[in-house]
């Protein structure tokens, strides 16, 4: 304990008031001082008296308990303190650091270690949270022992906030570079078939040009340079709905810490503006209008459906321009529009010489390059007429044999059907019977559905970058109109328009992949029995090999624990999939470099000093007490504050000016200002 003893003033009136009425006091006084007053100076004593007995002064003896000022030591546990000997150099000086400030009985420390699990470095925040109970008088400093790559830090000309002094101790070799790609600038999403800019920029130490792969869901990746340092804008066509996932690589570099800053991704959700469909009916038929009834329920969906009234060979009387019809525009159709369609329908169509073969020739290249078709087989499918017996016919997967049963039959689902992901949510239980099968033979492509005999009913296929569906019968319109119990009518078609718009969640051989909360969840819908062996690759470049567990027909998962911060690629039977686990950009791979740079302006607001650490730690600074200079730092010493701060164990008070004391005082003063005014 200390004992110590104070001067204190406590006014009977408070503060404010008190000074009022001083105000008051004076201005009269010279007031009276002006009109020439006699007792001038007595007066002036009798007020000081009453002032000095208003304000209560007391003597007052206190035993004092003295208080530790309080040391911060925050030591960074970041990710990018794990490359080269950055953090055995931290650990060592964190120990000798604490060691020697504990031998100091007037400071108290406290210690923290950052979550290495954060994206980025939060020191700053960190300390704060470790001094929020600790009054800014008892704070001595903080000491942050880090590679200098801080990603909280405050407006160092807010010296008034600011917790100081703030050292720092740069753990790590300021000459090793590291080559590393990262978005700058991403959209949140696109239109499908449309182009998004990527902002993308590279970092090398030895700057140039460097050539990055960019690949789009998985495909087959684009290669191209860019000048390190500089931010490019990357083109990128939105290619279905839903995420897309962009992935940008660089090569090697000469010099590097990690590749994991090396691979970068973003997601952009594809947003499809409108489903274009051409519906084709090769003559009025009951079908005719539930598929346009169907197409028209969508607002999603822009139909544009002609049905074939009177083929050119007719013969009648009735000259043309009496006709309440219109050409057909095929030209307009199948060779200047005919790219502008996501999707064509043909509803038991027949060549009549309205669409040529020249016609279906360029429909065929449609498919190929990407486009949709669906045939809906009628009974001219099996005759001569058949699009069959054209040049359709190179996209299509299955034949005709020229047989038409009639009679009622059940659809049903075969073994890809029950894999396929068109099909596998549908129940077959309880469906409505059709009553002709145009029979036909697959050469292509996946059956879904059989028919008489267990023949191909329901076949779609790839062709090149397009896909075909191909339906033997006519009579889908009867599950529709509820007849012997109806069937999944609008879910079939419903889901069959959205395989052949590609929509990844419909593939049938699809890999996906998820990882959250340290977890990465792996599915795979195959139409085989088995799953072929599984490989994720991590973004160190490692690579882990979970079991597949079996969930069903064609359904296979896979669990897996992670704990790198990146992109982690998954890879089964030719198939790839792409997960991030945390940010897109980890701010933690941004820069690894080793730097003083991002510290030094806080140091310098709050007197404190950035020092670079050698390999082994060892080159600790000299650690002063001081006071409350400006200056906390200098050559080879760091200063830690001395706030003397104490804490009051008992206190007893001694008023100066009695009550009884002062009023003798003032009415001395007063009689002899009367006195004097009385001559």
């Amino acid at each position: 304990m200390i004992d110590a003893v104070r001067l204190s003033f406590e006014p009977f009136l408070g503060w404010p008031l008190f000074w009022g009425l001083a105000a008051l006091t004076v201005a009269a006084w010279i007031a009276y001082l002006v009109l020439r007053g006699r007792a001038w100076l007595t007066r002036a004593l009798g007020l000081a008296v009453l002032a000095a007995a208003l304000v209560n002064p007391s003597l007052v003896h206190e035993e004092r308990e003295p208080l530790p000022s309080v040391a911060a030591v925050i030591l960074d546990r970041s990710e990018s303190m794990e490359f080269g000997d950055r953090q055995k150099a931290a650990d060592a000086a964190y120990r000798a650091l604490t060691a020697r400030l504990a031998e100091d009985p007037s400071l108290e420390v406290r210690t923290l270690e950052t979550n290495p699990g954060d994206d980025g470095t939060y020191l700053y925040g960190a300390l704060e949270g470790l001094m929020s109970d600790v009054p800014r008088d008892r704070i001595a400093g903080a000491i942050l022992i880090t590679d200098g790559q801080v990603h909280d830090l405050p407006d160092p000309a807010k010296t008034s906030a600011l917790i100081g002094p703030v050292h720092g101790l740069i753990a790590g070799d300021e000459d090793r570079g590291d080559r590393s790609v990262r978005v700058v600038n991403a959209p949140n999403f696109g239109i499908v078939g449309e182009t998004a800019n990527l902002v993308v920029r590279t970092e090398d130490p030895r700057g140039g040009d460097i050539e990055l792969r960019v690949s789009l869901n998985g495909g087959p990746p684009e290669r191209i340079r860019l000048r390190a340092g500089e931010d490019v804008a990357l083109p990128i066509e939105i290619e279905r709905r839903g995420e897309n996932m962009v992935v940008i690589e660089a090569a090697p570099g000469p010099e590097e810490l990690t590749l994991a800053n090396n691979r970068t991704a973003v997601t952009i959700a594809g947003v499809r503006d409108r489903l274009r469909v051409l519906l084709v009916t090769g003559k009025p038929n009951q079908a005719g209008r539930v598929w346009r009834d169907l197409l028209k329920s969508d607002p999603s969906v822009d139909l544009v459906h002609f049905t074939i009234l009177r083929p050119p060979f007719k013969t009648d009387f009735a000259r043309p321009e009496e006709l309440a019809l219109i050409a057909f525009p095929t030209e307009e159709l199948f060779e200047e529009k005919l790219t502008e369609f996501d999707l064509i329908i043909f509803d038991q169509y027949e060549r009549q010489g309205v669409i040529t073969q020249a016609y279906l020739a360029n429909m065929s290249r449609y498919v190929a390059d990407g486009g949709a078709l669906l045939i809906v087989a009628g009974e001219q499918f099996a005759g001569p007429a058949s699009l069959a017996r054209s040049p359709l016919a190179s996209v299509l997967p299955a034949t005709p044999t020229g047989v038409i049963r009639t009679g009622k039959f059940v659809p049903e689902l075969t073994s890809a059907g029950k894999r396929h992901s068109v099909t596998a949510p549908l129940d077959d239980a309880k469906w409505g019977g059709w009553m002709r099968y145009i029979e036909a033979d697959a050469v292509a492509g996946d059956v879904l559905f059989s028919g008489p005999e267990r023949r191909p009913l329901l076949i779609v296929d790839r062709v090149d970058k397009g896909r075909v569906g191909m339906l033997m019968s006519d009579q889908i319109w009867l599950w529709a109109s509820g007849h012997d119990g109806g069937g999944p009518f609008a879910e079939l078609i419903r889901r069959m328009v959205h395989w052949m718009m590609k929509e990844p969640e419909l593939e049938e051989r699809r890999l996906s992949m998820q990882a959250d909360s340290g977890k990465a969840t792996i599915e795979l819908r195959t139409l085989l029995d088995t799953a072929p062996p599984l490989e994720i690759e991590t973004p160190e470049g490692s690579y882990l090999r979970p079991n597949w567990v079996n969930r069903g027909p064609g359904h296979f998962s896979a669990e897996t624990p992670i704990d790198e911060l990146g992109i982690y690629r998954a890879r089964a039977g030719g198939l790839e999939a792409i997960a991030l686990n945390g940010p897109a950009n980890p701010r933690e791979y941004e820069d690894l470099s080793s730097t003083t740079e991002i510290l030094a302006p806080l140091a310098r607001a709050t007197g404190g000093s950035v020092i670079r650490l050698n390999d082994a730690g060892t080159n600790l600074p000299e650690i002063r007490r001081i006071g409350n200079q400006r200056n906390a730092a200098g050559s080879g010493w760091l200063g830690l504050r001395e706030r003397g701060a104490y804490a009051v164990r008992s206190s007893t008070s001694q008023p100066l000016l009695p009550g009884i004391l002062a009023a003798a005082g003032i009415i001395l003063f007063l009689l002899l200002a009367w006195r004097r005014e009385g001559r």
